[in-house]
């Protein structure tokens, strides 16, 4: 018997929060001693969750007892500090409960008039990153899920603002025989560029790649003709190096044609705030359009990307949305300046981590990460390993001899459940990726990584020079 509906239920909802706050407390104190992927036992207990969709009402705490007992262990240790894996941080405390207090709320962030704290969070927010970025302050933005979408959010309103310039009104006669927009990447593109152009209607096969060098830096010299119906991507942290194109060069390039540059900035735009790294986020903040994730550096938790363009109007007809019952107040609507309308208040996190970090912290942050990326690469290269990228921020990338030799490795690490580090192939050379994102990962996670890594690596050159 379902008993949502009864009042006499109502108090139980403090209970149940209890429960599940007990539950997350245990996981978030023990999560740095445990493995950090998870063990094949629990792997295979997931089986668990599966079964007919059930018939008849289940009593919440049971559903959060099943939760936690198969769920928790087959978690990957994220939040911990020996996570390396996919440029992912952590979650700061203050992020992480602020989520539980968005969460009880249950706050709709499409307009000002569902949740008034949500769209003030939300305009905060918005110039408090730009602030951060080094961005001109009069930008316009929203959040959204990540940086992919972002960029996706960022493309739409280029090809409006571009193609209106043509006399063209995408949103009115849509993209069949709209006049060509010439896309222009880095040989080195991220993959959510790709998908975005081609969510975009741009098409894969339509782009022109540029050169990069051996870090992966987009070549300015090698641009092609740009013109007023050209896209310019360019790159702040490359995801496997960490490398940032020349953006002074090429945006200077840009603008003298009237062509449009976007800064696929994930994680790389934040470097900013280090006056230590300053330096090579410059000329980015001459760009049109920025995509960036909270989840990263910032540590704020998933799942949130942010979108800054200089021209709100095209952000804002390109997303455009009418219906008798929404009619916008006179302030910004959220829903105006992202490509969903409902959403969860995802502003309220942000707000949490940025405002207990502060910029003081946040830099603290970003030095402590790269210079524990710093010491992965010194203790690899010192044990004997190939350290591929130069590292300028947060990324290593090393080999540990032939292909199938480093694949073995970053298998073993992972199964061994010490840290997490994920592989690549750079530029032809299979390798493992470390990325150092994490408010949590201390020296010593550090240090008790690389025992691991480099035990492993060694025994598994042992084994191959034996085979």
């Amino acid at each position: 018997m379902c008993a949502l509906s009864d009042e006499s239920a109502i108090p139980r909802i403090g209970e149940l929060l209890s429960f599940a706050a007990e539950k997350a407390t245990r996981y978030a104190d023990q999560v740095r001693d445990r493995r950090v992927g998870p063990a094949s036992a629990a792997l295979a207990a997931l089986s668990g969750f599966h079964e007919p969709f059930p018939e008849v009402s289940c009593d919440p705490a049971e559903v959060l007892k099943q939760l936690d007992a198969i769920g928790s262990p087959a978690t990957t240790g994220m939040t911990g500090g020996r996570y390396f894996g996919f440029v992912n941080g952590g979650i700061v405390p203050a992020a992480l409960a602020a989520s539980w207090m968005a969460d009880a709320w249950n706050q709709n962030a499409a307009l000002r008039s569902m949740s008034p704290v949500a769209a003030e969070l939300e305009d905060i927010v918005l110039q408090w990153i730009c602030d951060a970025l080094g961005l001109p302050s009069d930008c316009e933005g929203g959040l959204v899920t990540c940086a992919t979408m972002a960029n996706f959010t960022a493309l739409v309103a280029a090809r409006h603002a571009l193609l209106v310039q043509a006399g063209w009104h995408v949103n009115e006669d849509g993209m069949f025989g709209a006049p060509p927009i010439e896309v222009v990447v880095g040989a080195e593109v991220h993959a959510s560029i790709l998908k975005a152009l081609s969510m975009a209607g741009f098409g894969r096969k339509r782009v022109t790649m540029v050169d990069a060098d051996s870090q992966g830096r987009m070549r300015s010299d090698r641009l092609p003709r740009l013109t007023k119906r050209t896209i310019v991507c360019i790159q702040a942290g490359n995801v496997n190096t960490g490398a940032f194109d020349p953006a002074k060069e090429i945006c200077a390039a840009a603008k003298e044609q009237g062509a449009w540059v976007h800064v696929d900035g994930a994680f790389g735009l934040w470097a900013h705030v280090s006056p230590k790294f300053e330096h090579l986020t410059r000329g980015f903040e001459n760009a049109d359009s920025w995509a960036t994730d909270t989840h990263k550096w910032p540590n704020a938790g998933y799942d949130c990307g942010v979108v800054l363009l200089r021209d709100g109007d095209a952000l804002r007809a390109s997303l455009g949305m009418t219906a008798a019952y929404l009619e916008p107040g006179a302030r910004r609507e959220p829903m105006y300046h992202t490509p969903d309308a409902s959403r969860r208040a995802r502003g309220v996190e942000l707000w949490a981590t940025l405002k207990s970090l502060g910029r003081a912290g946040l830099c603290e942050l970003i030095a402590r990460t790269c210079t524990h990326a710093q010491r992965f690469a010194s203790g690899l290269r010192n044990a004997g390993f190939e350290v591929l990228n130069e590292v300028v921020i947060n990324q290593v990338l090393v080999s540990f001899g032939a292909p199938e030799v480093t694949r073995e490795v970053i298998r073993r690490v992972q199964e061994e459940g010490t840290c997490w580090c994920g592989g690549t192939v750079w530029q032809g050379k299979t390798a493992m990726r470390i990325s150092v994102s994490s408010w949590a990962t201390t020296a010593a996670d550090v240090e008790r990584s690389l025992e691991a890594i480099i035990r492993v690596a060694r025994d598994c050159q042992s084994v191959s020079s034996c085979a």
